[in-house]
């Protein structure tokens, strides 16, 4: 048939702590696309098999997961294998981004501002840096497992805490100030969005669950600023190997100096999602939901055959 469209299989699930997120987005991406006539096999997965892949039928694969399976490579190892086109980064990327230590070197050799950051040690009682420090995982989003302390109660309870998670983790100076973020979508930067949390922290409930959270598209920054914080992204973005789609978020501290938090390589596609109200503002193409999916899976399309050798891992 004439401009029939191919057959989508959309990914959600995986076992990273993401998955409710994964879950939520990948309902709407689904109901978006089939409103607009894309058929659409929607697998909810754990960690599934090659052949487990290979036998779920579409023409081109919408991995929408986050997390170190999902966003962070394996997922991608497995794409690579299974042949289809598919959105988004390729396994070397994904890994890259994932990595907030790797990423941050990326980013200093843009000559990008970051802080200083240390592998965390369980071995060590004291804090590596002064107070007040924010401890992480070095490769959970969402602000899974982040502890932000300012007092060393604070820090001992983290490290315990941390300690006991068995997971790689970083600490970094905290930044107070203002959280901003900033999309890539098929090659083009988006509008900066600052986020502004009612409690102050932009956690996983400010995130998902609350919807007390306040959001400015284009928010008032100085012009070389607003220029830097879109050019900065687009070249981290561009560095790793994540120009389907991929969202860069900022600090910026009380003196109007940005500094990198980090880069996402699938932002989330819920209600609350960045990328896609970044996407729907005039600056950023006016897209809706299904205008958005079928831009990435368009510029998937348009890419078999093409994706560089250094996306596949050996």
């Amino acid at each position: 048939m004439k401009d029939a469209k191919p057959e989508v299989l959309l990914l959600s699930g995986g076992p990273d702590a993401e998955r409710a997120v994964s879950l939520d987005g990948a309902r709407a991406v689904e109901a978006a696309l089939t409103g607009d006539g894309w058929p659409v096999h929607h697998h909810v997965i754990d960690t599934p098999s090659l052949a487990e892949i290979r036998a779920m039928p579409g023409a081109v694969v919408f991995p929408l997961l986050h997390g170190r399976w999902g966003e962070g490579g394996p997922l991608q190892d497995l794409l690579e294998a299974d042949g289809r086109p598919y959105i988004g980064c390729g396994p070397r990327a994904a890994r890259l981004a994932m990595d907030k230590v790797a990423s941050k070197c990326e980013a200093l050799a843009l000559r990008q501002p970051v802080t200083v950051t240390c592998i965390f040690d369980p071995r060590d009682e004291r804090c590596p840096l002064a107070l007040p420090v924010v401890v992480k995982p070095v490769h959970e989003g969402s602000t899974v497992g982040l502890w932000v302390c300012t007092t060393p109660d604070e820090w001992h309870t983290a490290r315990d805490a941390t300690a006991a998670a068995g997971k790689p983790c970083m600490v970094e100076p905290f930044v107070a100030g203002r959280e901003l973020t900033v999309g890539v979508v098929a090659g083009r930067a988006l509008p900066i969005i600052e986020i502004i949390p009612k409690s102050g922290l932009y956690d996983y409930e400010a995130k998902y669950t609350r919807d007390d959270t306040r959001y400015i598209v284009e928010p008032d920054l100085p012009a070389p600023l607003a220029r830097d914080l879109t050019r900065w992204s687009f070249a981290l973005a561009e560095r790793i190997g994540a120009l389907d789609i991929a969202r860069v978020d900022w600090r910026l501290d009380e003196d109007g100096r940005p500094w990198l938090l980090e880069i996402n390589t699938m932002p989330g596609f819920t209600s609350h999602s960045l990328v896609p109200m970044a996407a729907a503002h005039p600056r950023g193409g006016a897209m809706d939901l299904a205008a958005l999916a079928e831009t990435l899976i368009r510029r998937a399309l348009a890419r078999v055959g093409a994706r560089p050798a250094q996306e596949a891992t050996a």
